[in-house]
C-alpha cells in the first residue's frame, strides 16, 4: 500500500526545537513569562493588533472574552451553524442562549442578512468565524453591529494568514480570537491568542487570564475578581516564536498547495474555497463541495482505500442535539451534505498532491458512470 497522506500535520523544524529546548532548561523562575511576552509582542504586530493575550486556547480566549463584555444569563449571541463546537462552547459556558444562523452558499460563513434578522433586544454579539480560511464579510457584520449597538467578535481560529482588505482577519472586531493547534497553519501544540485594539477589554481579559489578579494589585495573592486559568506555557510560547518567525513561509506554503489543488481539479464541477477580489485568503483547509452528496462519501470512501487523510466538512450544529433550534439553515445542511476538507500540510510534496487528485478524479468518475 502507498505511504499514508495525513490531513494534516506542524512543520517543526530545527528552530523549533532549539527555542523550545531553551525555554525548558532556563525559562523558570524570573524567566518564566520571557518567550510568551516576545510571543504576544510579535504576535500583535504581525496582525496589526494593540493588545494580545497569549492563551492555553482559542475556547479559552472566546470564553475570557465573552466575559470581558459582561454576556451572561439572559443574553443572546449569534453563530453560523456551521463551526466546530469549541467556538459554541464559550458562549454556552458564559450562560448566554446560542442563536444559530445560516452560511453563505460561496464562503460558508455567517450570512449577514440573517445574522441581522436574528437580532433581538437580547443580542450582545455576532460571532463571525473565518471558516478554514474563508473570510467573513465584516464590513457589512460591522455596520450591521454597529447599528445595533452589539459586539462583532472574529473567531479566526483557522483564520492565520487571511486579510479582509490589507488588514488581519482577527484584528478588526470587538475582539478576535486565535488557534494554534496542533493541525494549524502555526502552532504551539495546543495553544490561542485574544486580541483586541480596545485597551479597557485588555485589561479586563488580562485580569481574567490569571485567576482574577489584577496587574496593578500590590497585594500578593490578592484576586479583584473571580477569573480563569487560561494562561499559554513558557515552553509553548518558545515554539511559537519560532513558528511566528516562519509564518510568512507557512502561509506562502498553504496557498501554493491550495492552487495545486485548485489546478489539478480544473474541470469538474466542484467548487473549492473563494478568495474575495482584494482580499486573501490564508486557504488553511481546501474544501471540495461536489455537485451531490453521493460524490463525497464515494470520494471519501475512496480516499480512506488509497491510505489518504480526509476530514468530512463541519456539521450543523443545529443537528447535534444540544441547542435551542430557532432558524431553519438549508445552506448549512446542504453544503455540509456534499463537501469535503483535503490533506494540507507544509511538506506534502507535489506527487502526493496528484495522487490525492487523481484519487478524487477516479471515484468522481466511476461514481458518475454507476
Amino acid at each position: 500500500m502507498d505511504s499514508r497522506i495525513f490531513y494534516t500535520k506542524p512543520s517543526i523544524t530545527e528552530r523549533e526545537v532549539e527555542y523550545a529546548t531553551e525555554a525548558a532548561r532556563n525559562g523558570w523562575g524570573p524567566h518564566c513569562y520571557d518567550y510568551i511576552h516576545k510571543f504576544e509582542a510579535g504576535f500583535r504586530s504581525f496582525v496589526g493588533a494593540e493588545f494580545a493575550i497569549a492563551t492555553s486556547s482559542c475556547t479559552g480566549a472566546m470564553h475570557m472574552g465573552l466575559s470581558a463584555l459582561g454576556i451572561g444569563s439572559g443574553d443572546e449571541v449569534i453563530l453560523a451553524d456551521i463551526n466546530w463546537i469549541a467556538t459554541a462552547a464559550p458562549i454556552v459556558h458564559t450562560g448566554a442562549t446560542l442563536v444559530l444562523v445560516d452560511i453563505l452558499p460561496d464562503s460558508w460563513c455567517i450570512d449577514p442578512d440573517a445574522a441581522e434578522a436574528a437580532i433581538t433586544p437580547r443580542t450582545k454579539a455576532i460571532v463571525a468565524t473565518h471558516l478554514y480560511g474563508n473570510l467573513c464579510e465584516l464590513d457589512r457584520l460591522a455596520r450591521i453591529a454597529k447599528a445595533h449597538g452589539i459586539a462583532l467578535i472574529e473567531d479566526a481560529a483557522e483564520g492565520i494568514g487571511s486579510l479582509w482588505h490589507g488588514r488581519h482577519v482577527g484584528s478588526i472586531g470587538h475582539f478576535g480570537t486565535f488557534s494554534f493547534h496542533g493541525t494549524k497553519t502555526m502552532t504551539t501544540g495546543e495553544g490561542g491568542m485574544f486580541v483586541t485594539n480596545d485597551a479597557k477589554l485588555y485589561e479586563k481579559v488580562l485580569t481574567l487570564s490569571n485567576h482574577g489578579r489584577s496587574r496593578n494589585e500590590k497585594r500578593q495573592f490578592w484576586a479583584s475578581m473571580v477569573g480563569f486559568k487560561y494562561k499559554m506555557s513558557n515552553i509553548e510560547a518558545a515554539l511559537g516564536c519560532a513558528q511566528l518567525e516562519r509564518i510568512e513561509e507557512l502561509i506562502a506554503r498553504k496557498r501554493e498547495i491550495f492552487l495545486a489543488y485548485k489546478d489539478g481539479f480544473a474541470g469538474i464541477p466542484a467548487f473549492m474555497n473563494p478568495e474575495p477580489e482584494g482580499c486573501r485568503n490564508g486557504y488553511w483547509m481546501p474544501t471540495l463541495v461536489f455537485e451531490e452528496k453521493r460524490l463525497k462519501d464515494r470520494t471519501l470512501e475512496r480516499l480512506k482505500e488509497s491510505n489518504v487523510d480526509a476530514r468530512v466538512f463541519f456539521h450543523p450544529l443545529s443537528d447535534q442535539g444540544h441547542f435551542e433550534i430557532r432558524y431553519s439553515t438549508p445552506v448549512s445542511h446542504d453544503i455540509s451534505s456534499r463537501a469535503h476538507n483535503l490533506p494540507a500540510y507544509h511538506d506534502l510534496t507535489s506527487q502526493d498532491i496528484s495522487r490525492v487528485v487523481n484519487t478524487v478524479k477516479e471515484a468522481r468518475a466511476a461514481t458518475v458512470t454507476a
